[in-house]
């Protein structure tokens, strides 16, 4: 039997909402142009309602280009996560500056969610979820709180800190070729204490599309390896892939990983990579 039981819904929860099982990321993005047409065309087939960003990223500019989308498709229709720098947290005053500012690029009065990009060595775990939910959830800056890249470790500490807030979402390099670590420890605590897994990075820049194993089981099932890719994802309770694109034919690949699971023999096969 696989790991895990197979969740078969395109929907994910996180808190009291659900999202599409594939979001779509904004790290490093060439031709704004183009990616802004490829992400309202994602929203528009009615597939994808969640996007993820950083005040990190393009260094506020895909904010902006996520600010764009909204205006255009609406803003009730994209479910936004933004990530803020972990040194933010030092003074709640800089916090508070850096939040305002990813409100403004993005055009919105509160985000739905806000994660820590990545935990700082020099302060409790703690101290920086306490920080993050006393600024953005009682100002009324985010709906939700988050981290991003805790360990298992850093997440137990994060989920014992919270007083009105949960933590819902840890988003982690998390692909069918960076799994051992995830599926180990990560993924249980999170199915554990209701915490979505929001998978970056989960085509490993191609590599999945090469892989011998991947390519053997898209062949065999008639999908493309990057559809088994990210099947093997959304399979999963509560993971959800934020691949990346700019190109229409990919996204249109991209959003072919959804509507079927794969079977449990294909599973299998894979969690032995």
């Amino acid at each position: 039997m696989p790991l895990f039981p197979v969740d078969p819904s395109d929907r994910k929860p996180i808190g009291g909402d659900t999202v599409s099982a594939i979001g779509l990321g904004t790290w490093a993005i060439r031709n704004p142009r183009r990616a802004l047409e490829v992400l309202v065309e994602a929203v528009e087939t009615g597939l994808v309602d969640n996007v993820d960003t950083a005040e990190m990223y393009g260094d506020g500019a895909a904010e902006e280009l996520v600010g764009k989308l909204l205006r255009i498709v609406g803003r009730d229709r994209v479910f936004v996560t933004t990530k803020v720098l972990p040194w933010r947290l030092w003074r709640p005053e800089e916090l508070e500056r850096a939040l305002r500012a990813s409100l403004r690029r993005l055009g919105v009065s509160t985000v739905d969610l806000v994660l820590i990009h990545w935990p700082l060595d020099d302060m409790p775990v703690a101290e920086q979820v306490k920080k993050l939910e006393r600024v953005a959830i009682s100002r009324g800056y985010a709906r939700y709180i988050g981290v991003s890249n805790f360990d298992h470790r850093q997440l137990e500490e994060a989920l014992e800190a919270t007083a009105s807030a949960e933590i819902v979402v840890n988003q982690v390099h998390y692909s069918v070729l960076h799994r051992r670590q995830v599926e180990e420890k990560l993924l249980p605590l999170a199915l554990r204490n209701g915490v979505t897994i929001q998978a970056y990075t989960p085509l490993e820049r191609g590599l999945v599309a090469r892989h011998p194993v991947v390519r053997r089981v898209a062949e065999r099932l008639g999908r493309t390896p990057v559809q088994v890719a990210l099947n093997y994802l959304i399979s999963r309770p509560r993971v959800v892939a934020i691949p990346k694109t700019e190109q229409r034919d990919h996204l249109r690949e991209i959003l072919g990983a959804l509507g079927w699971r794969l079977p449990v023999e294909a599973l299998e096969e894979l969690e032995k990579l």
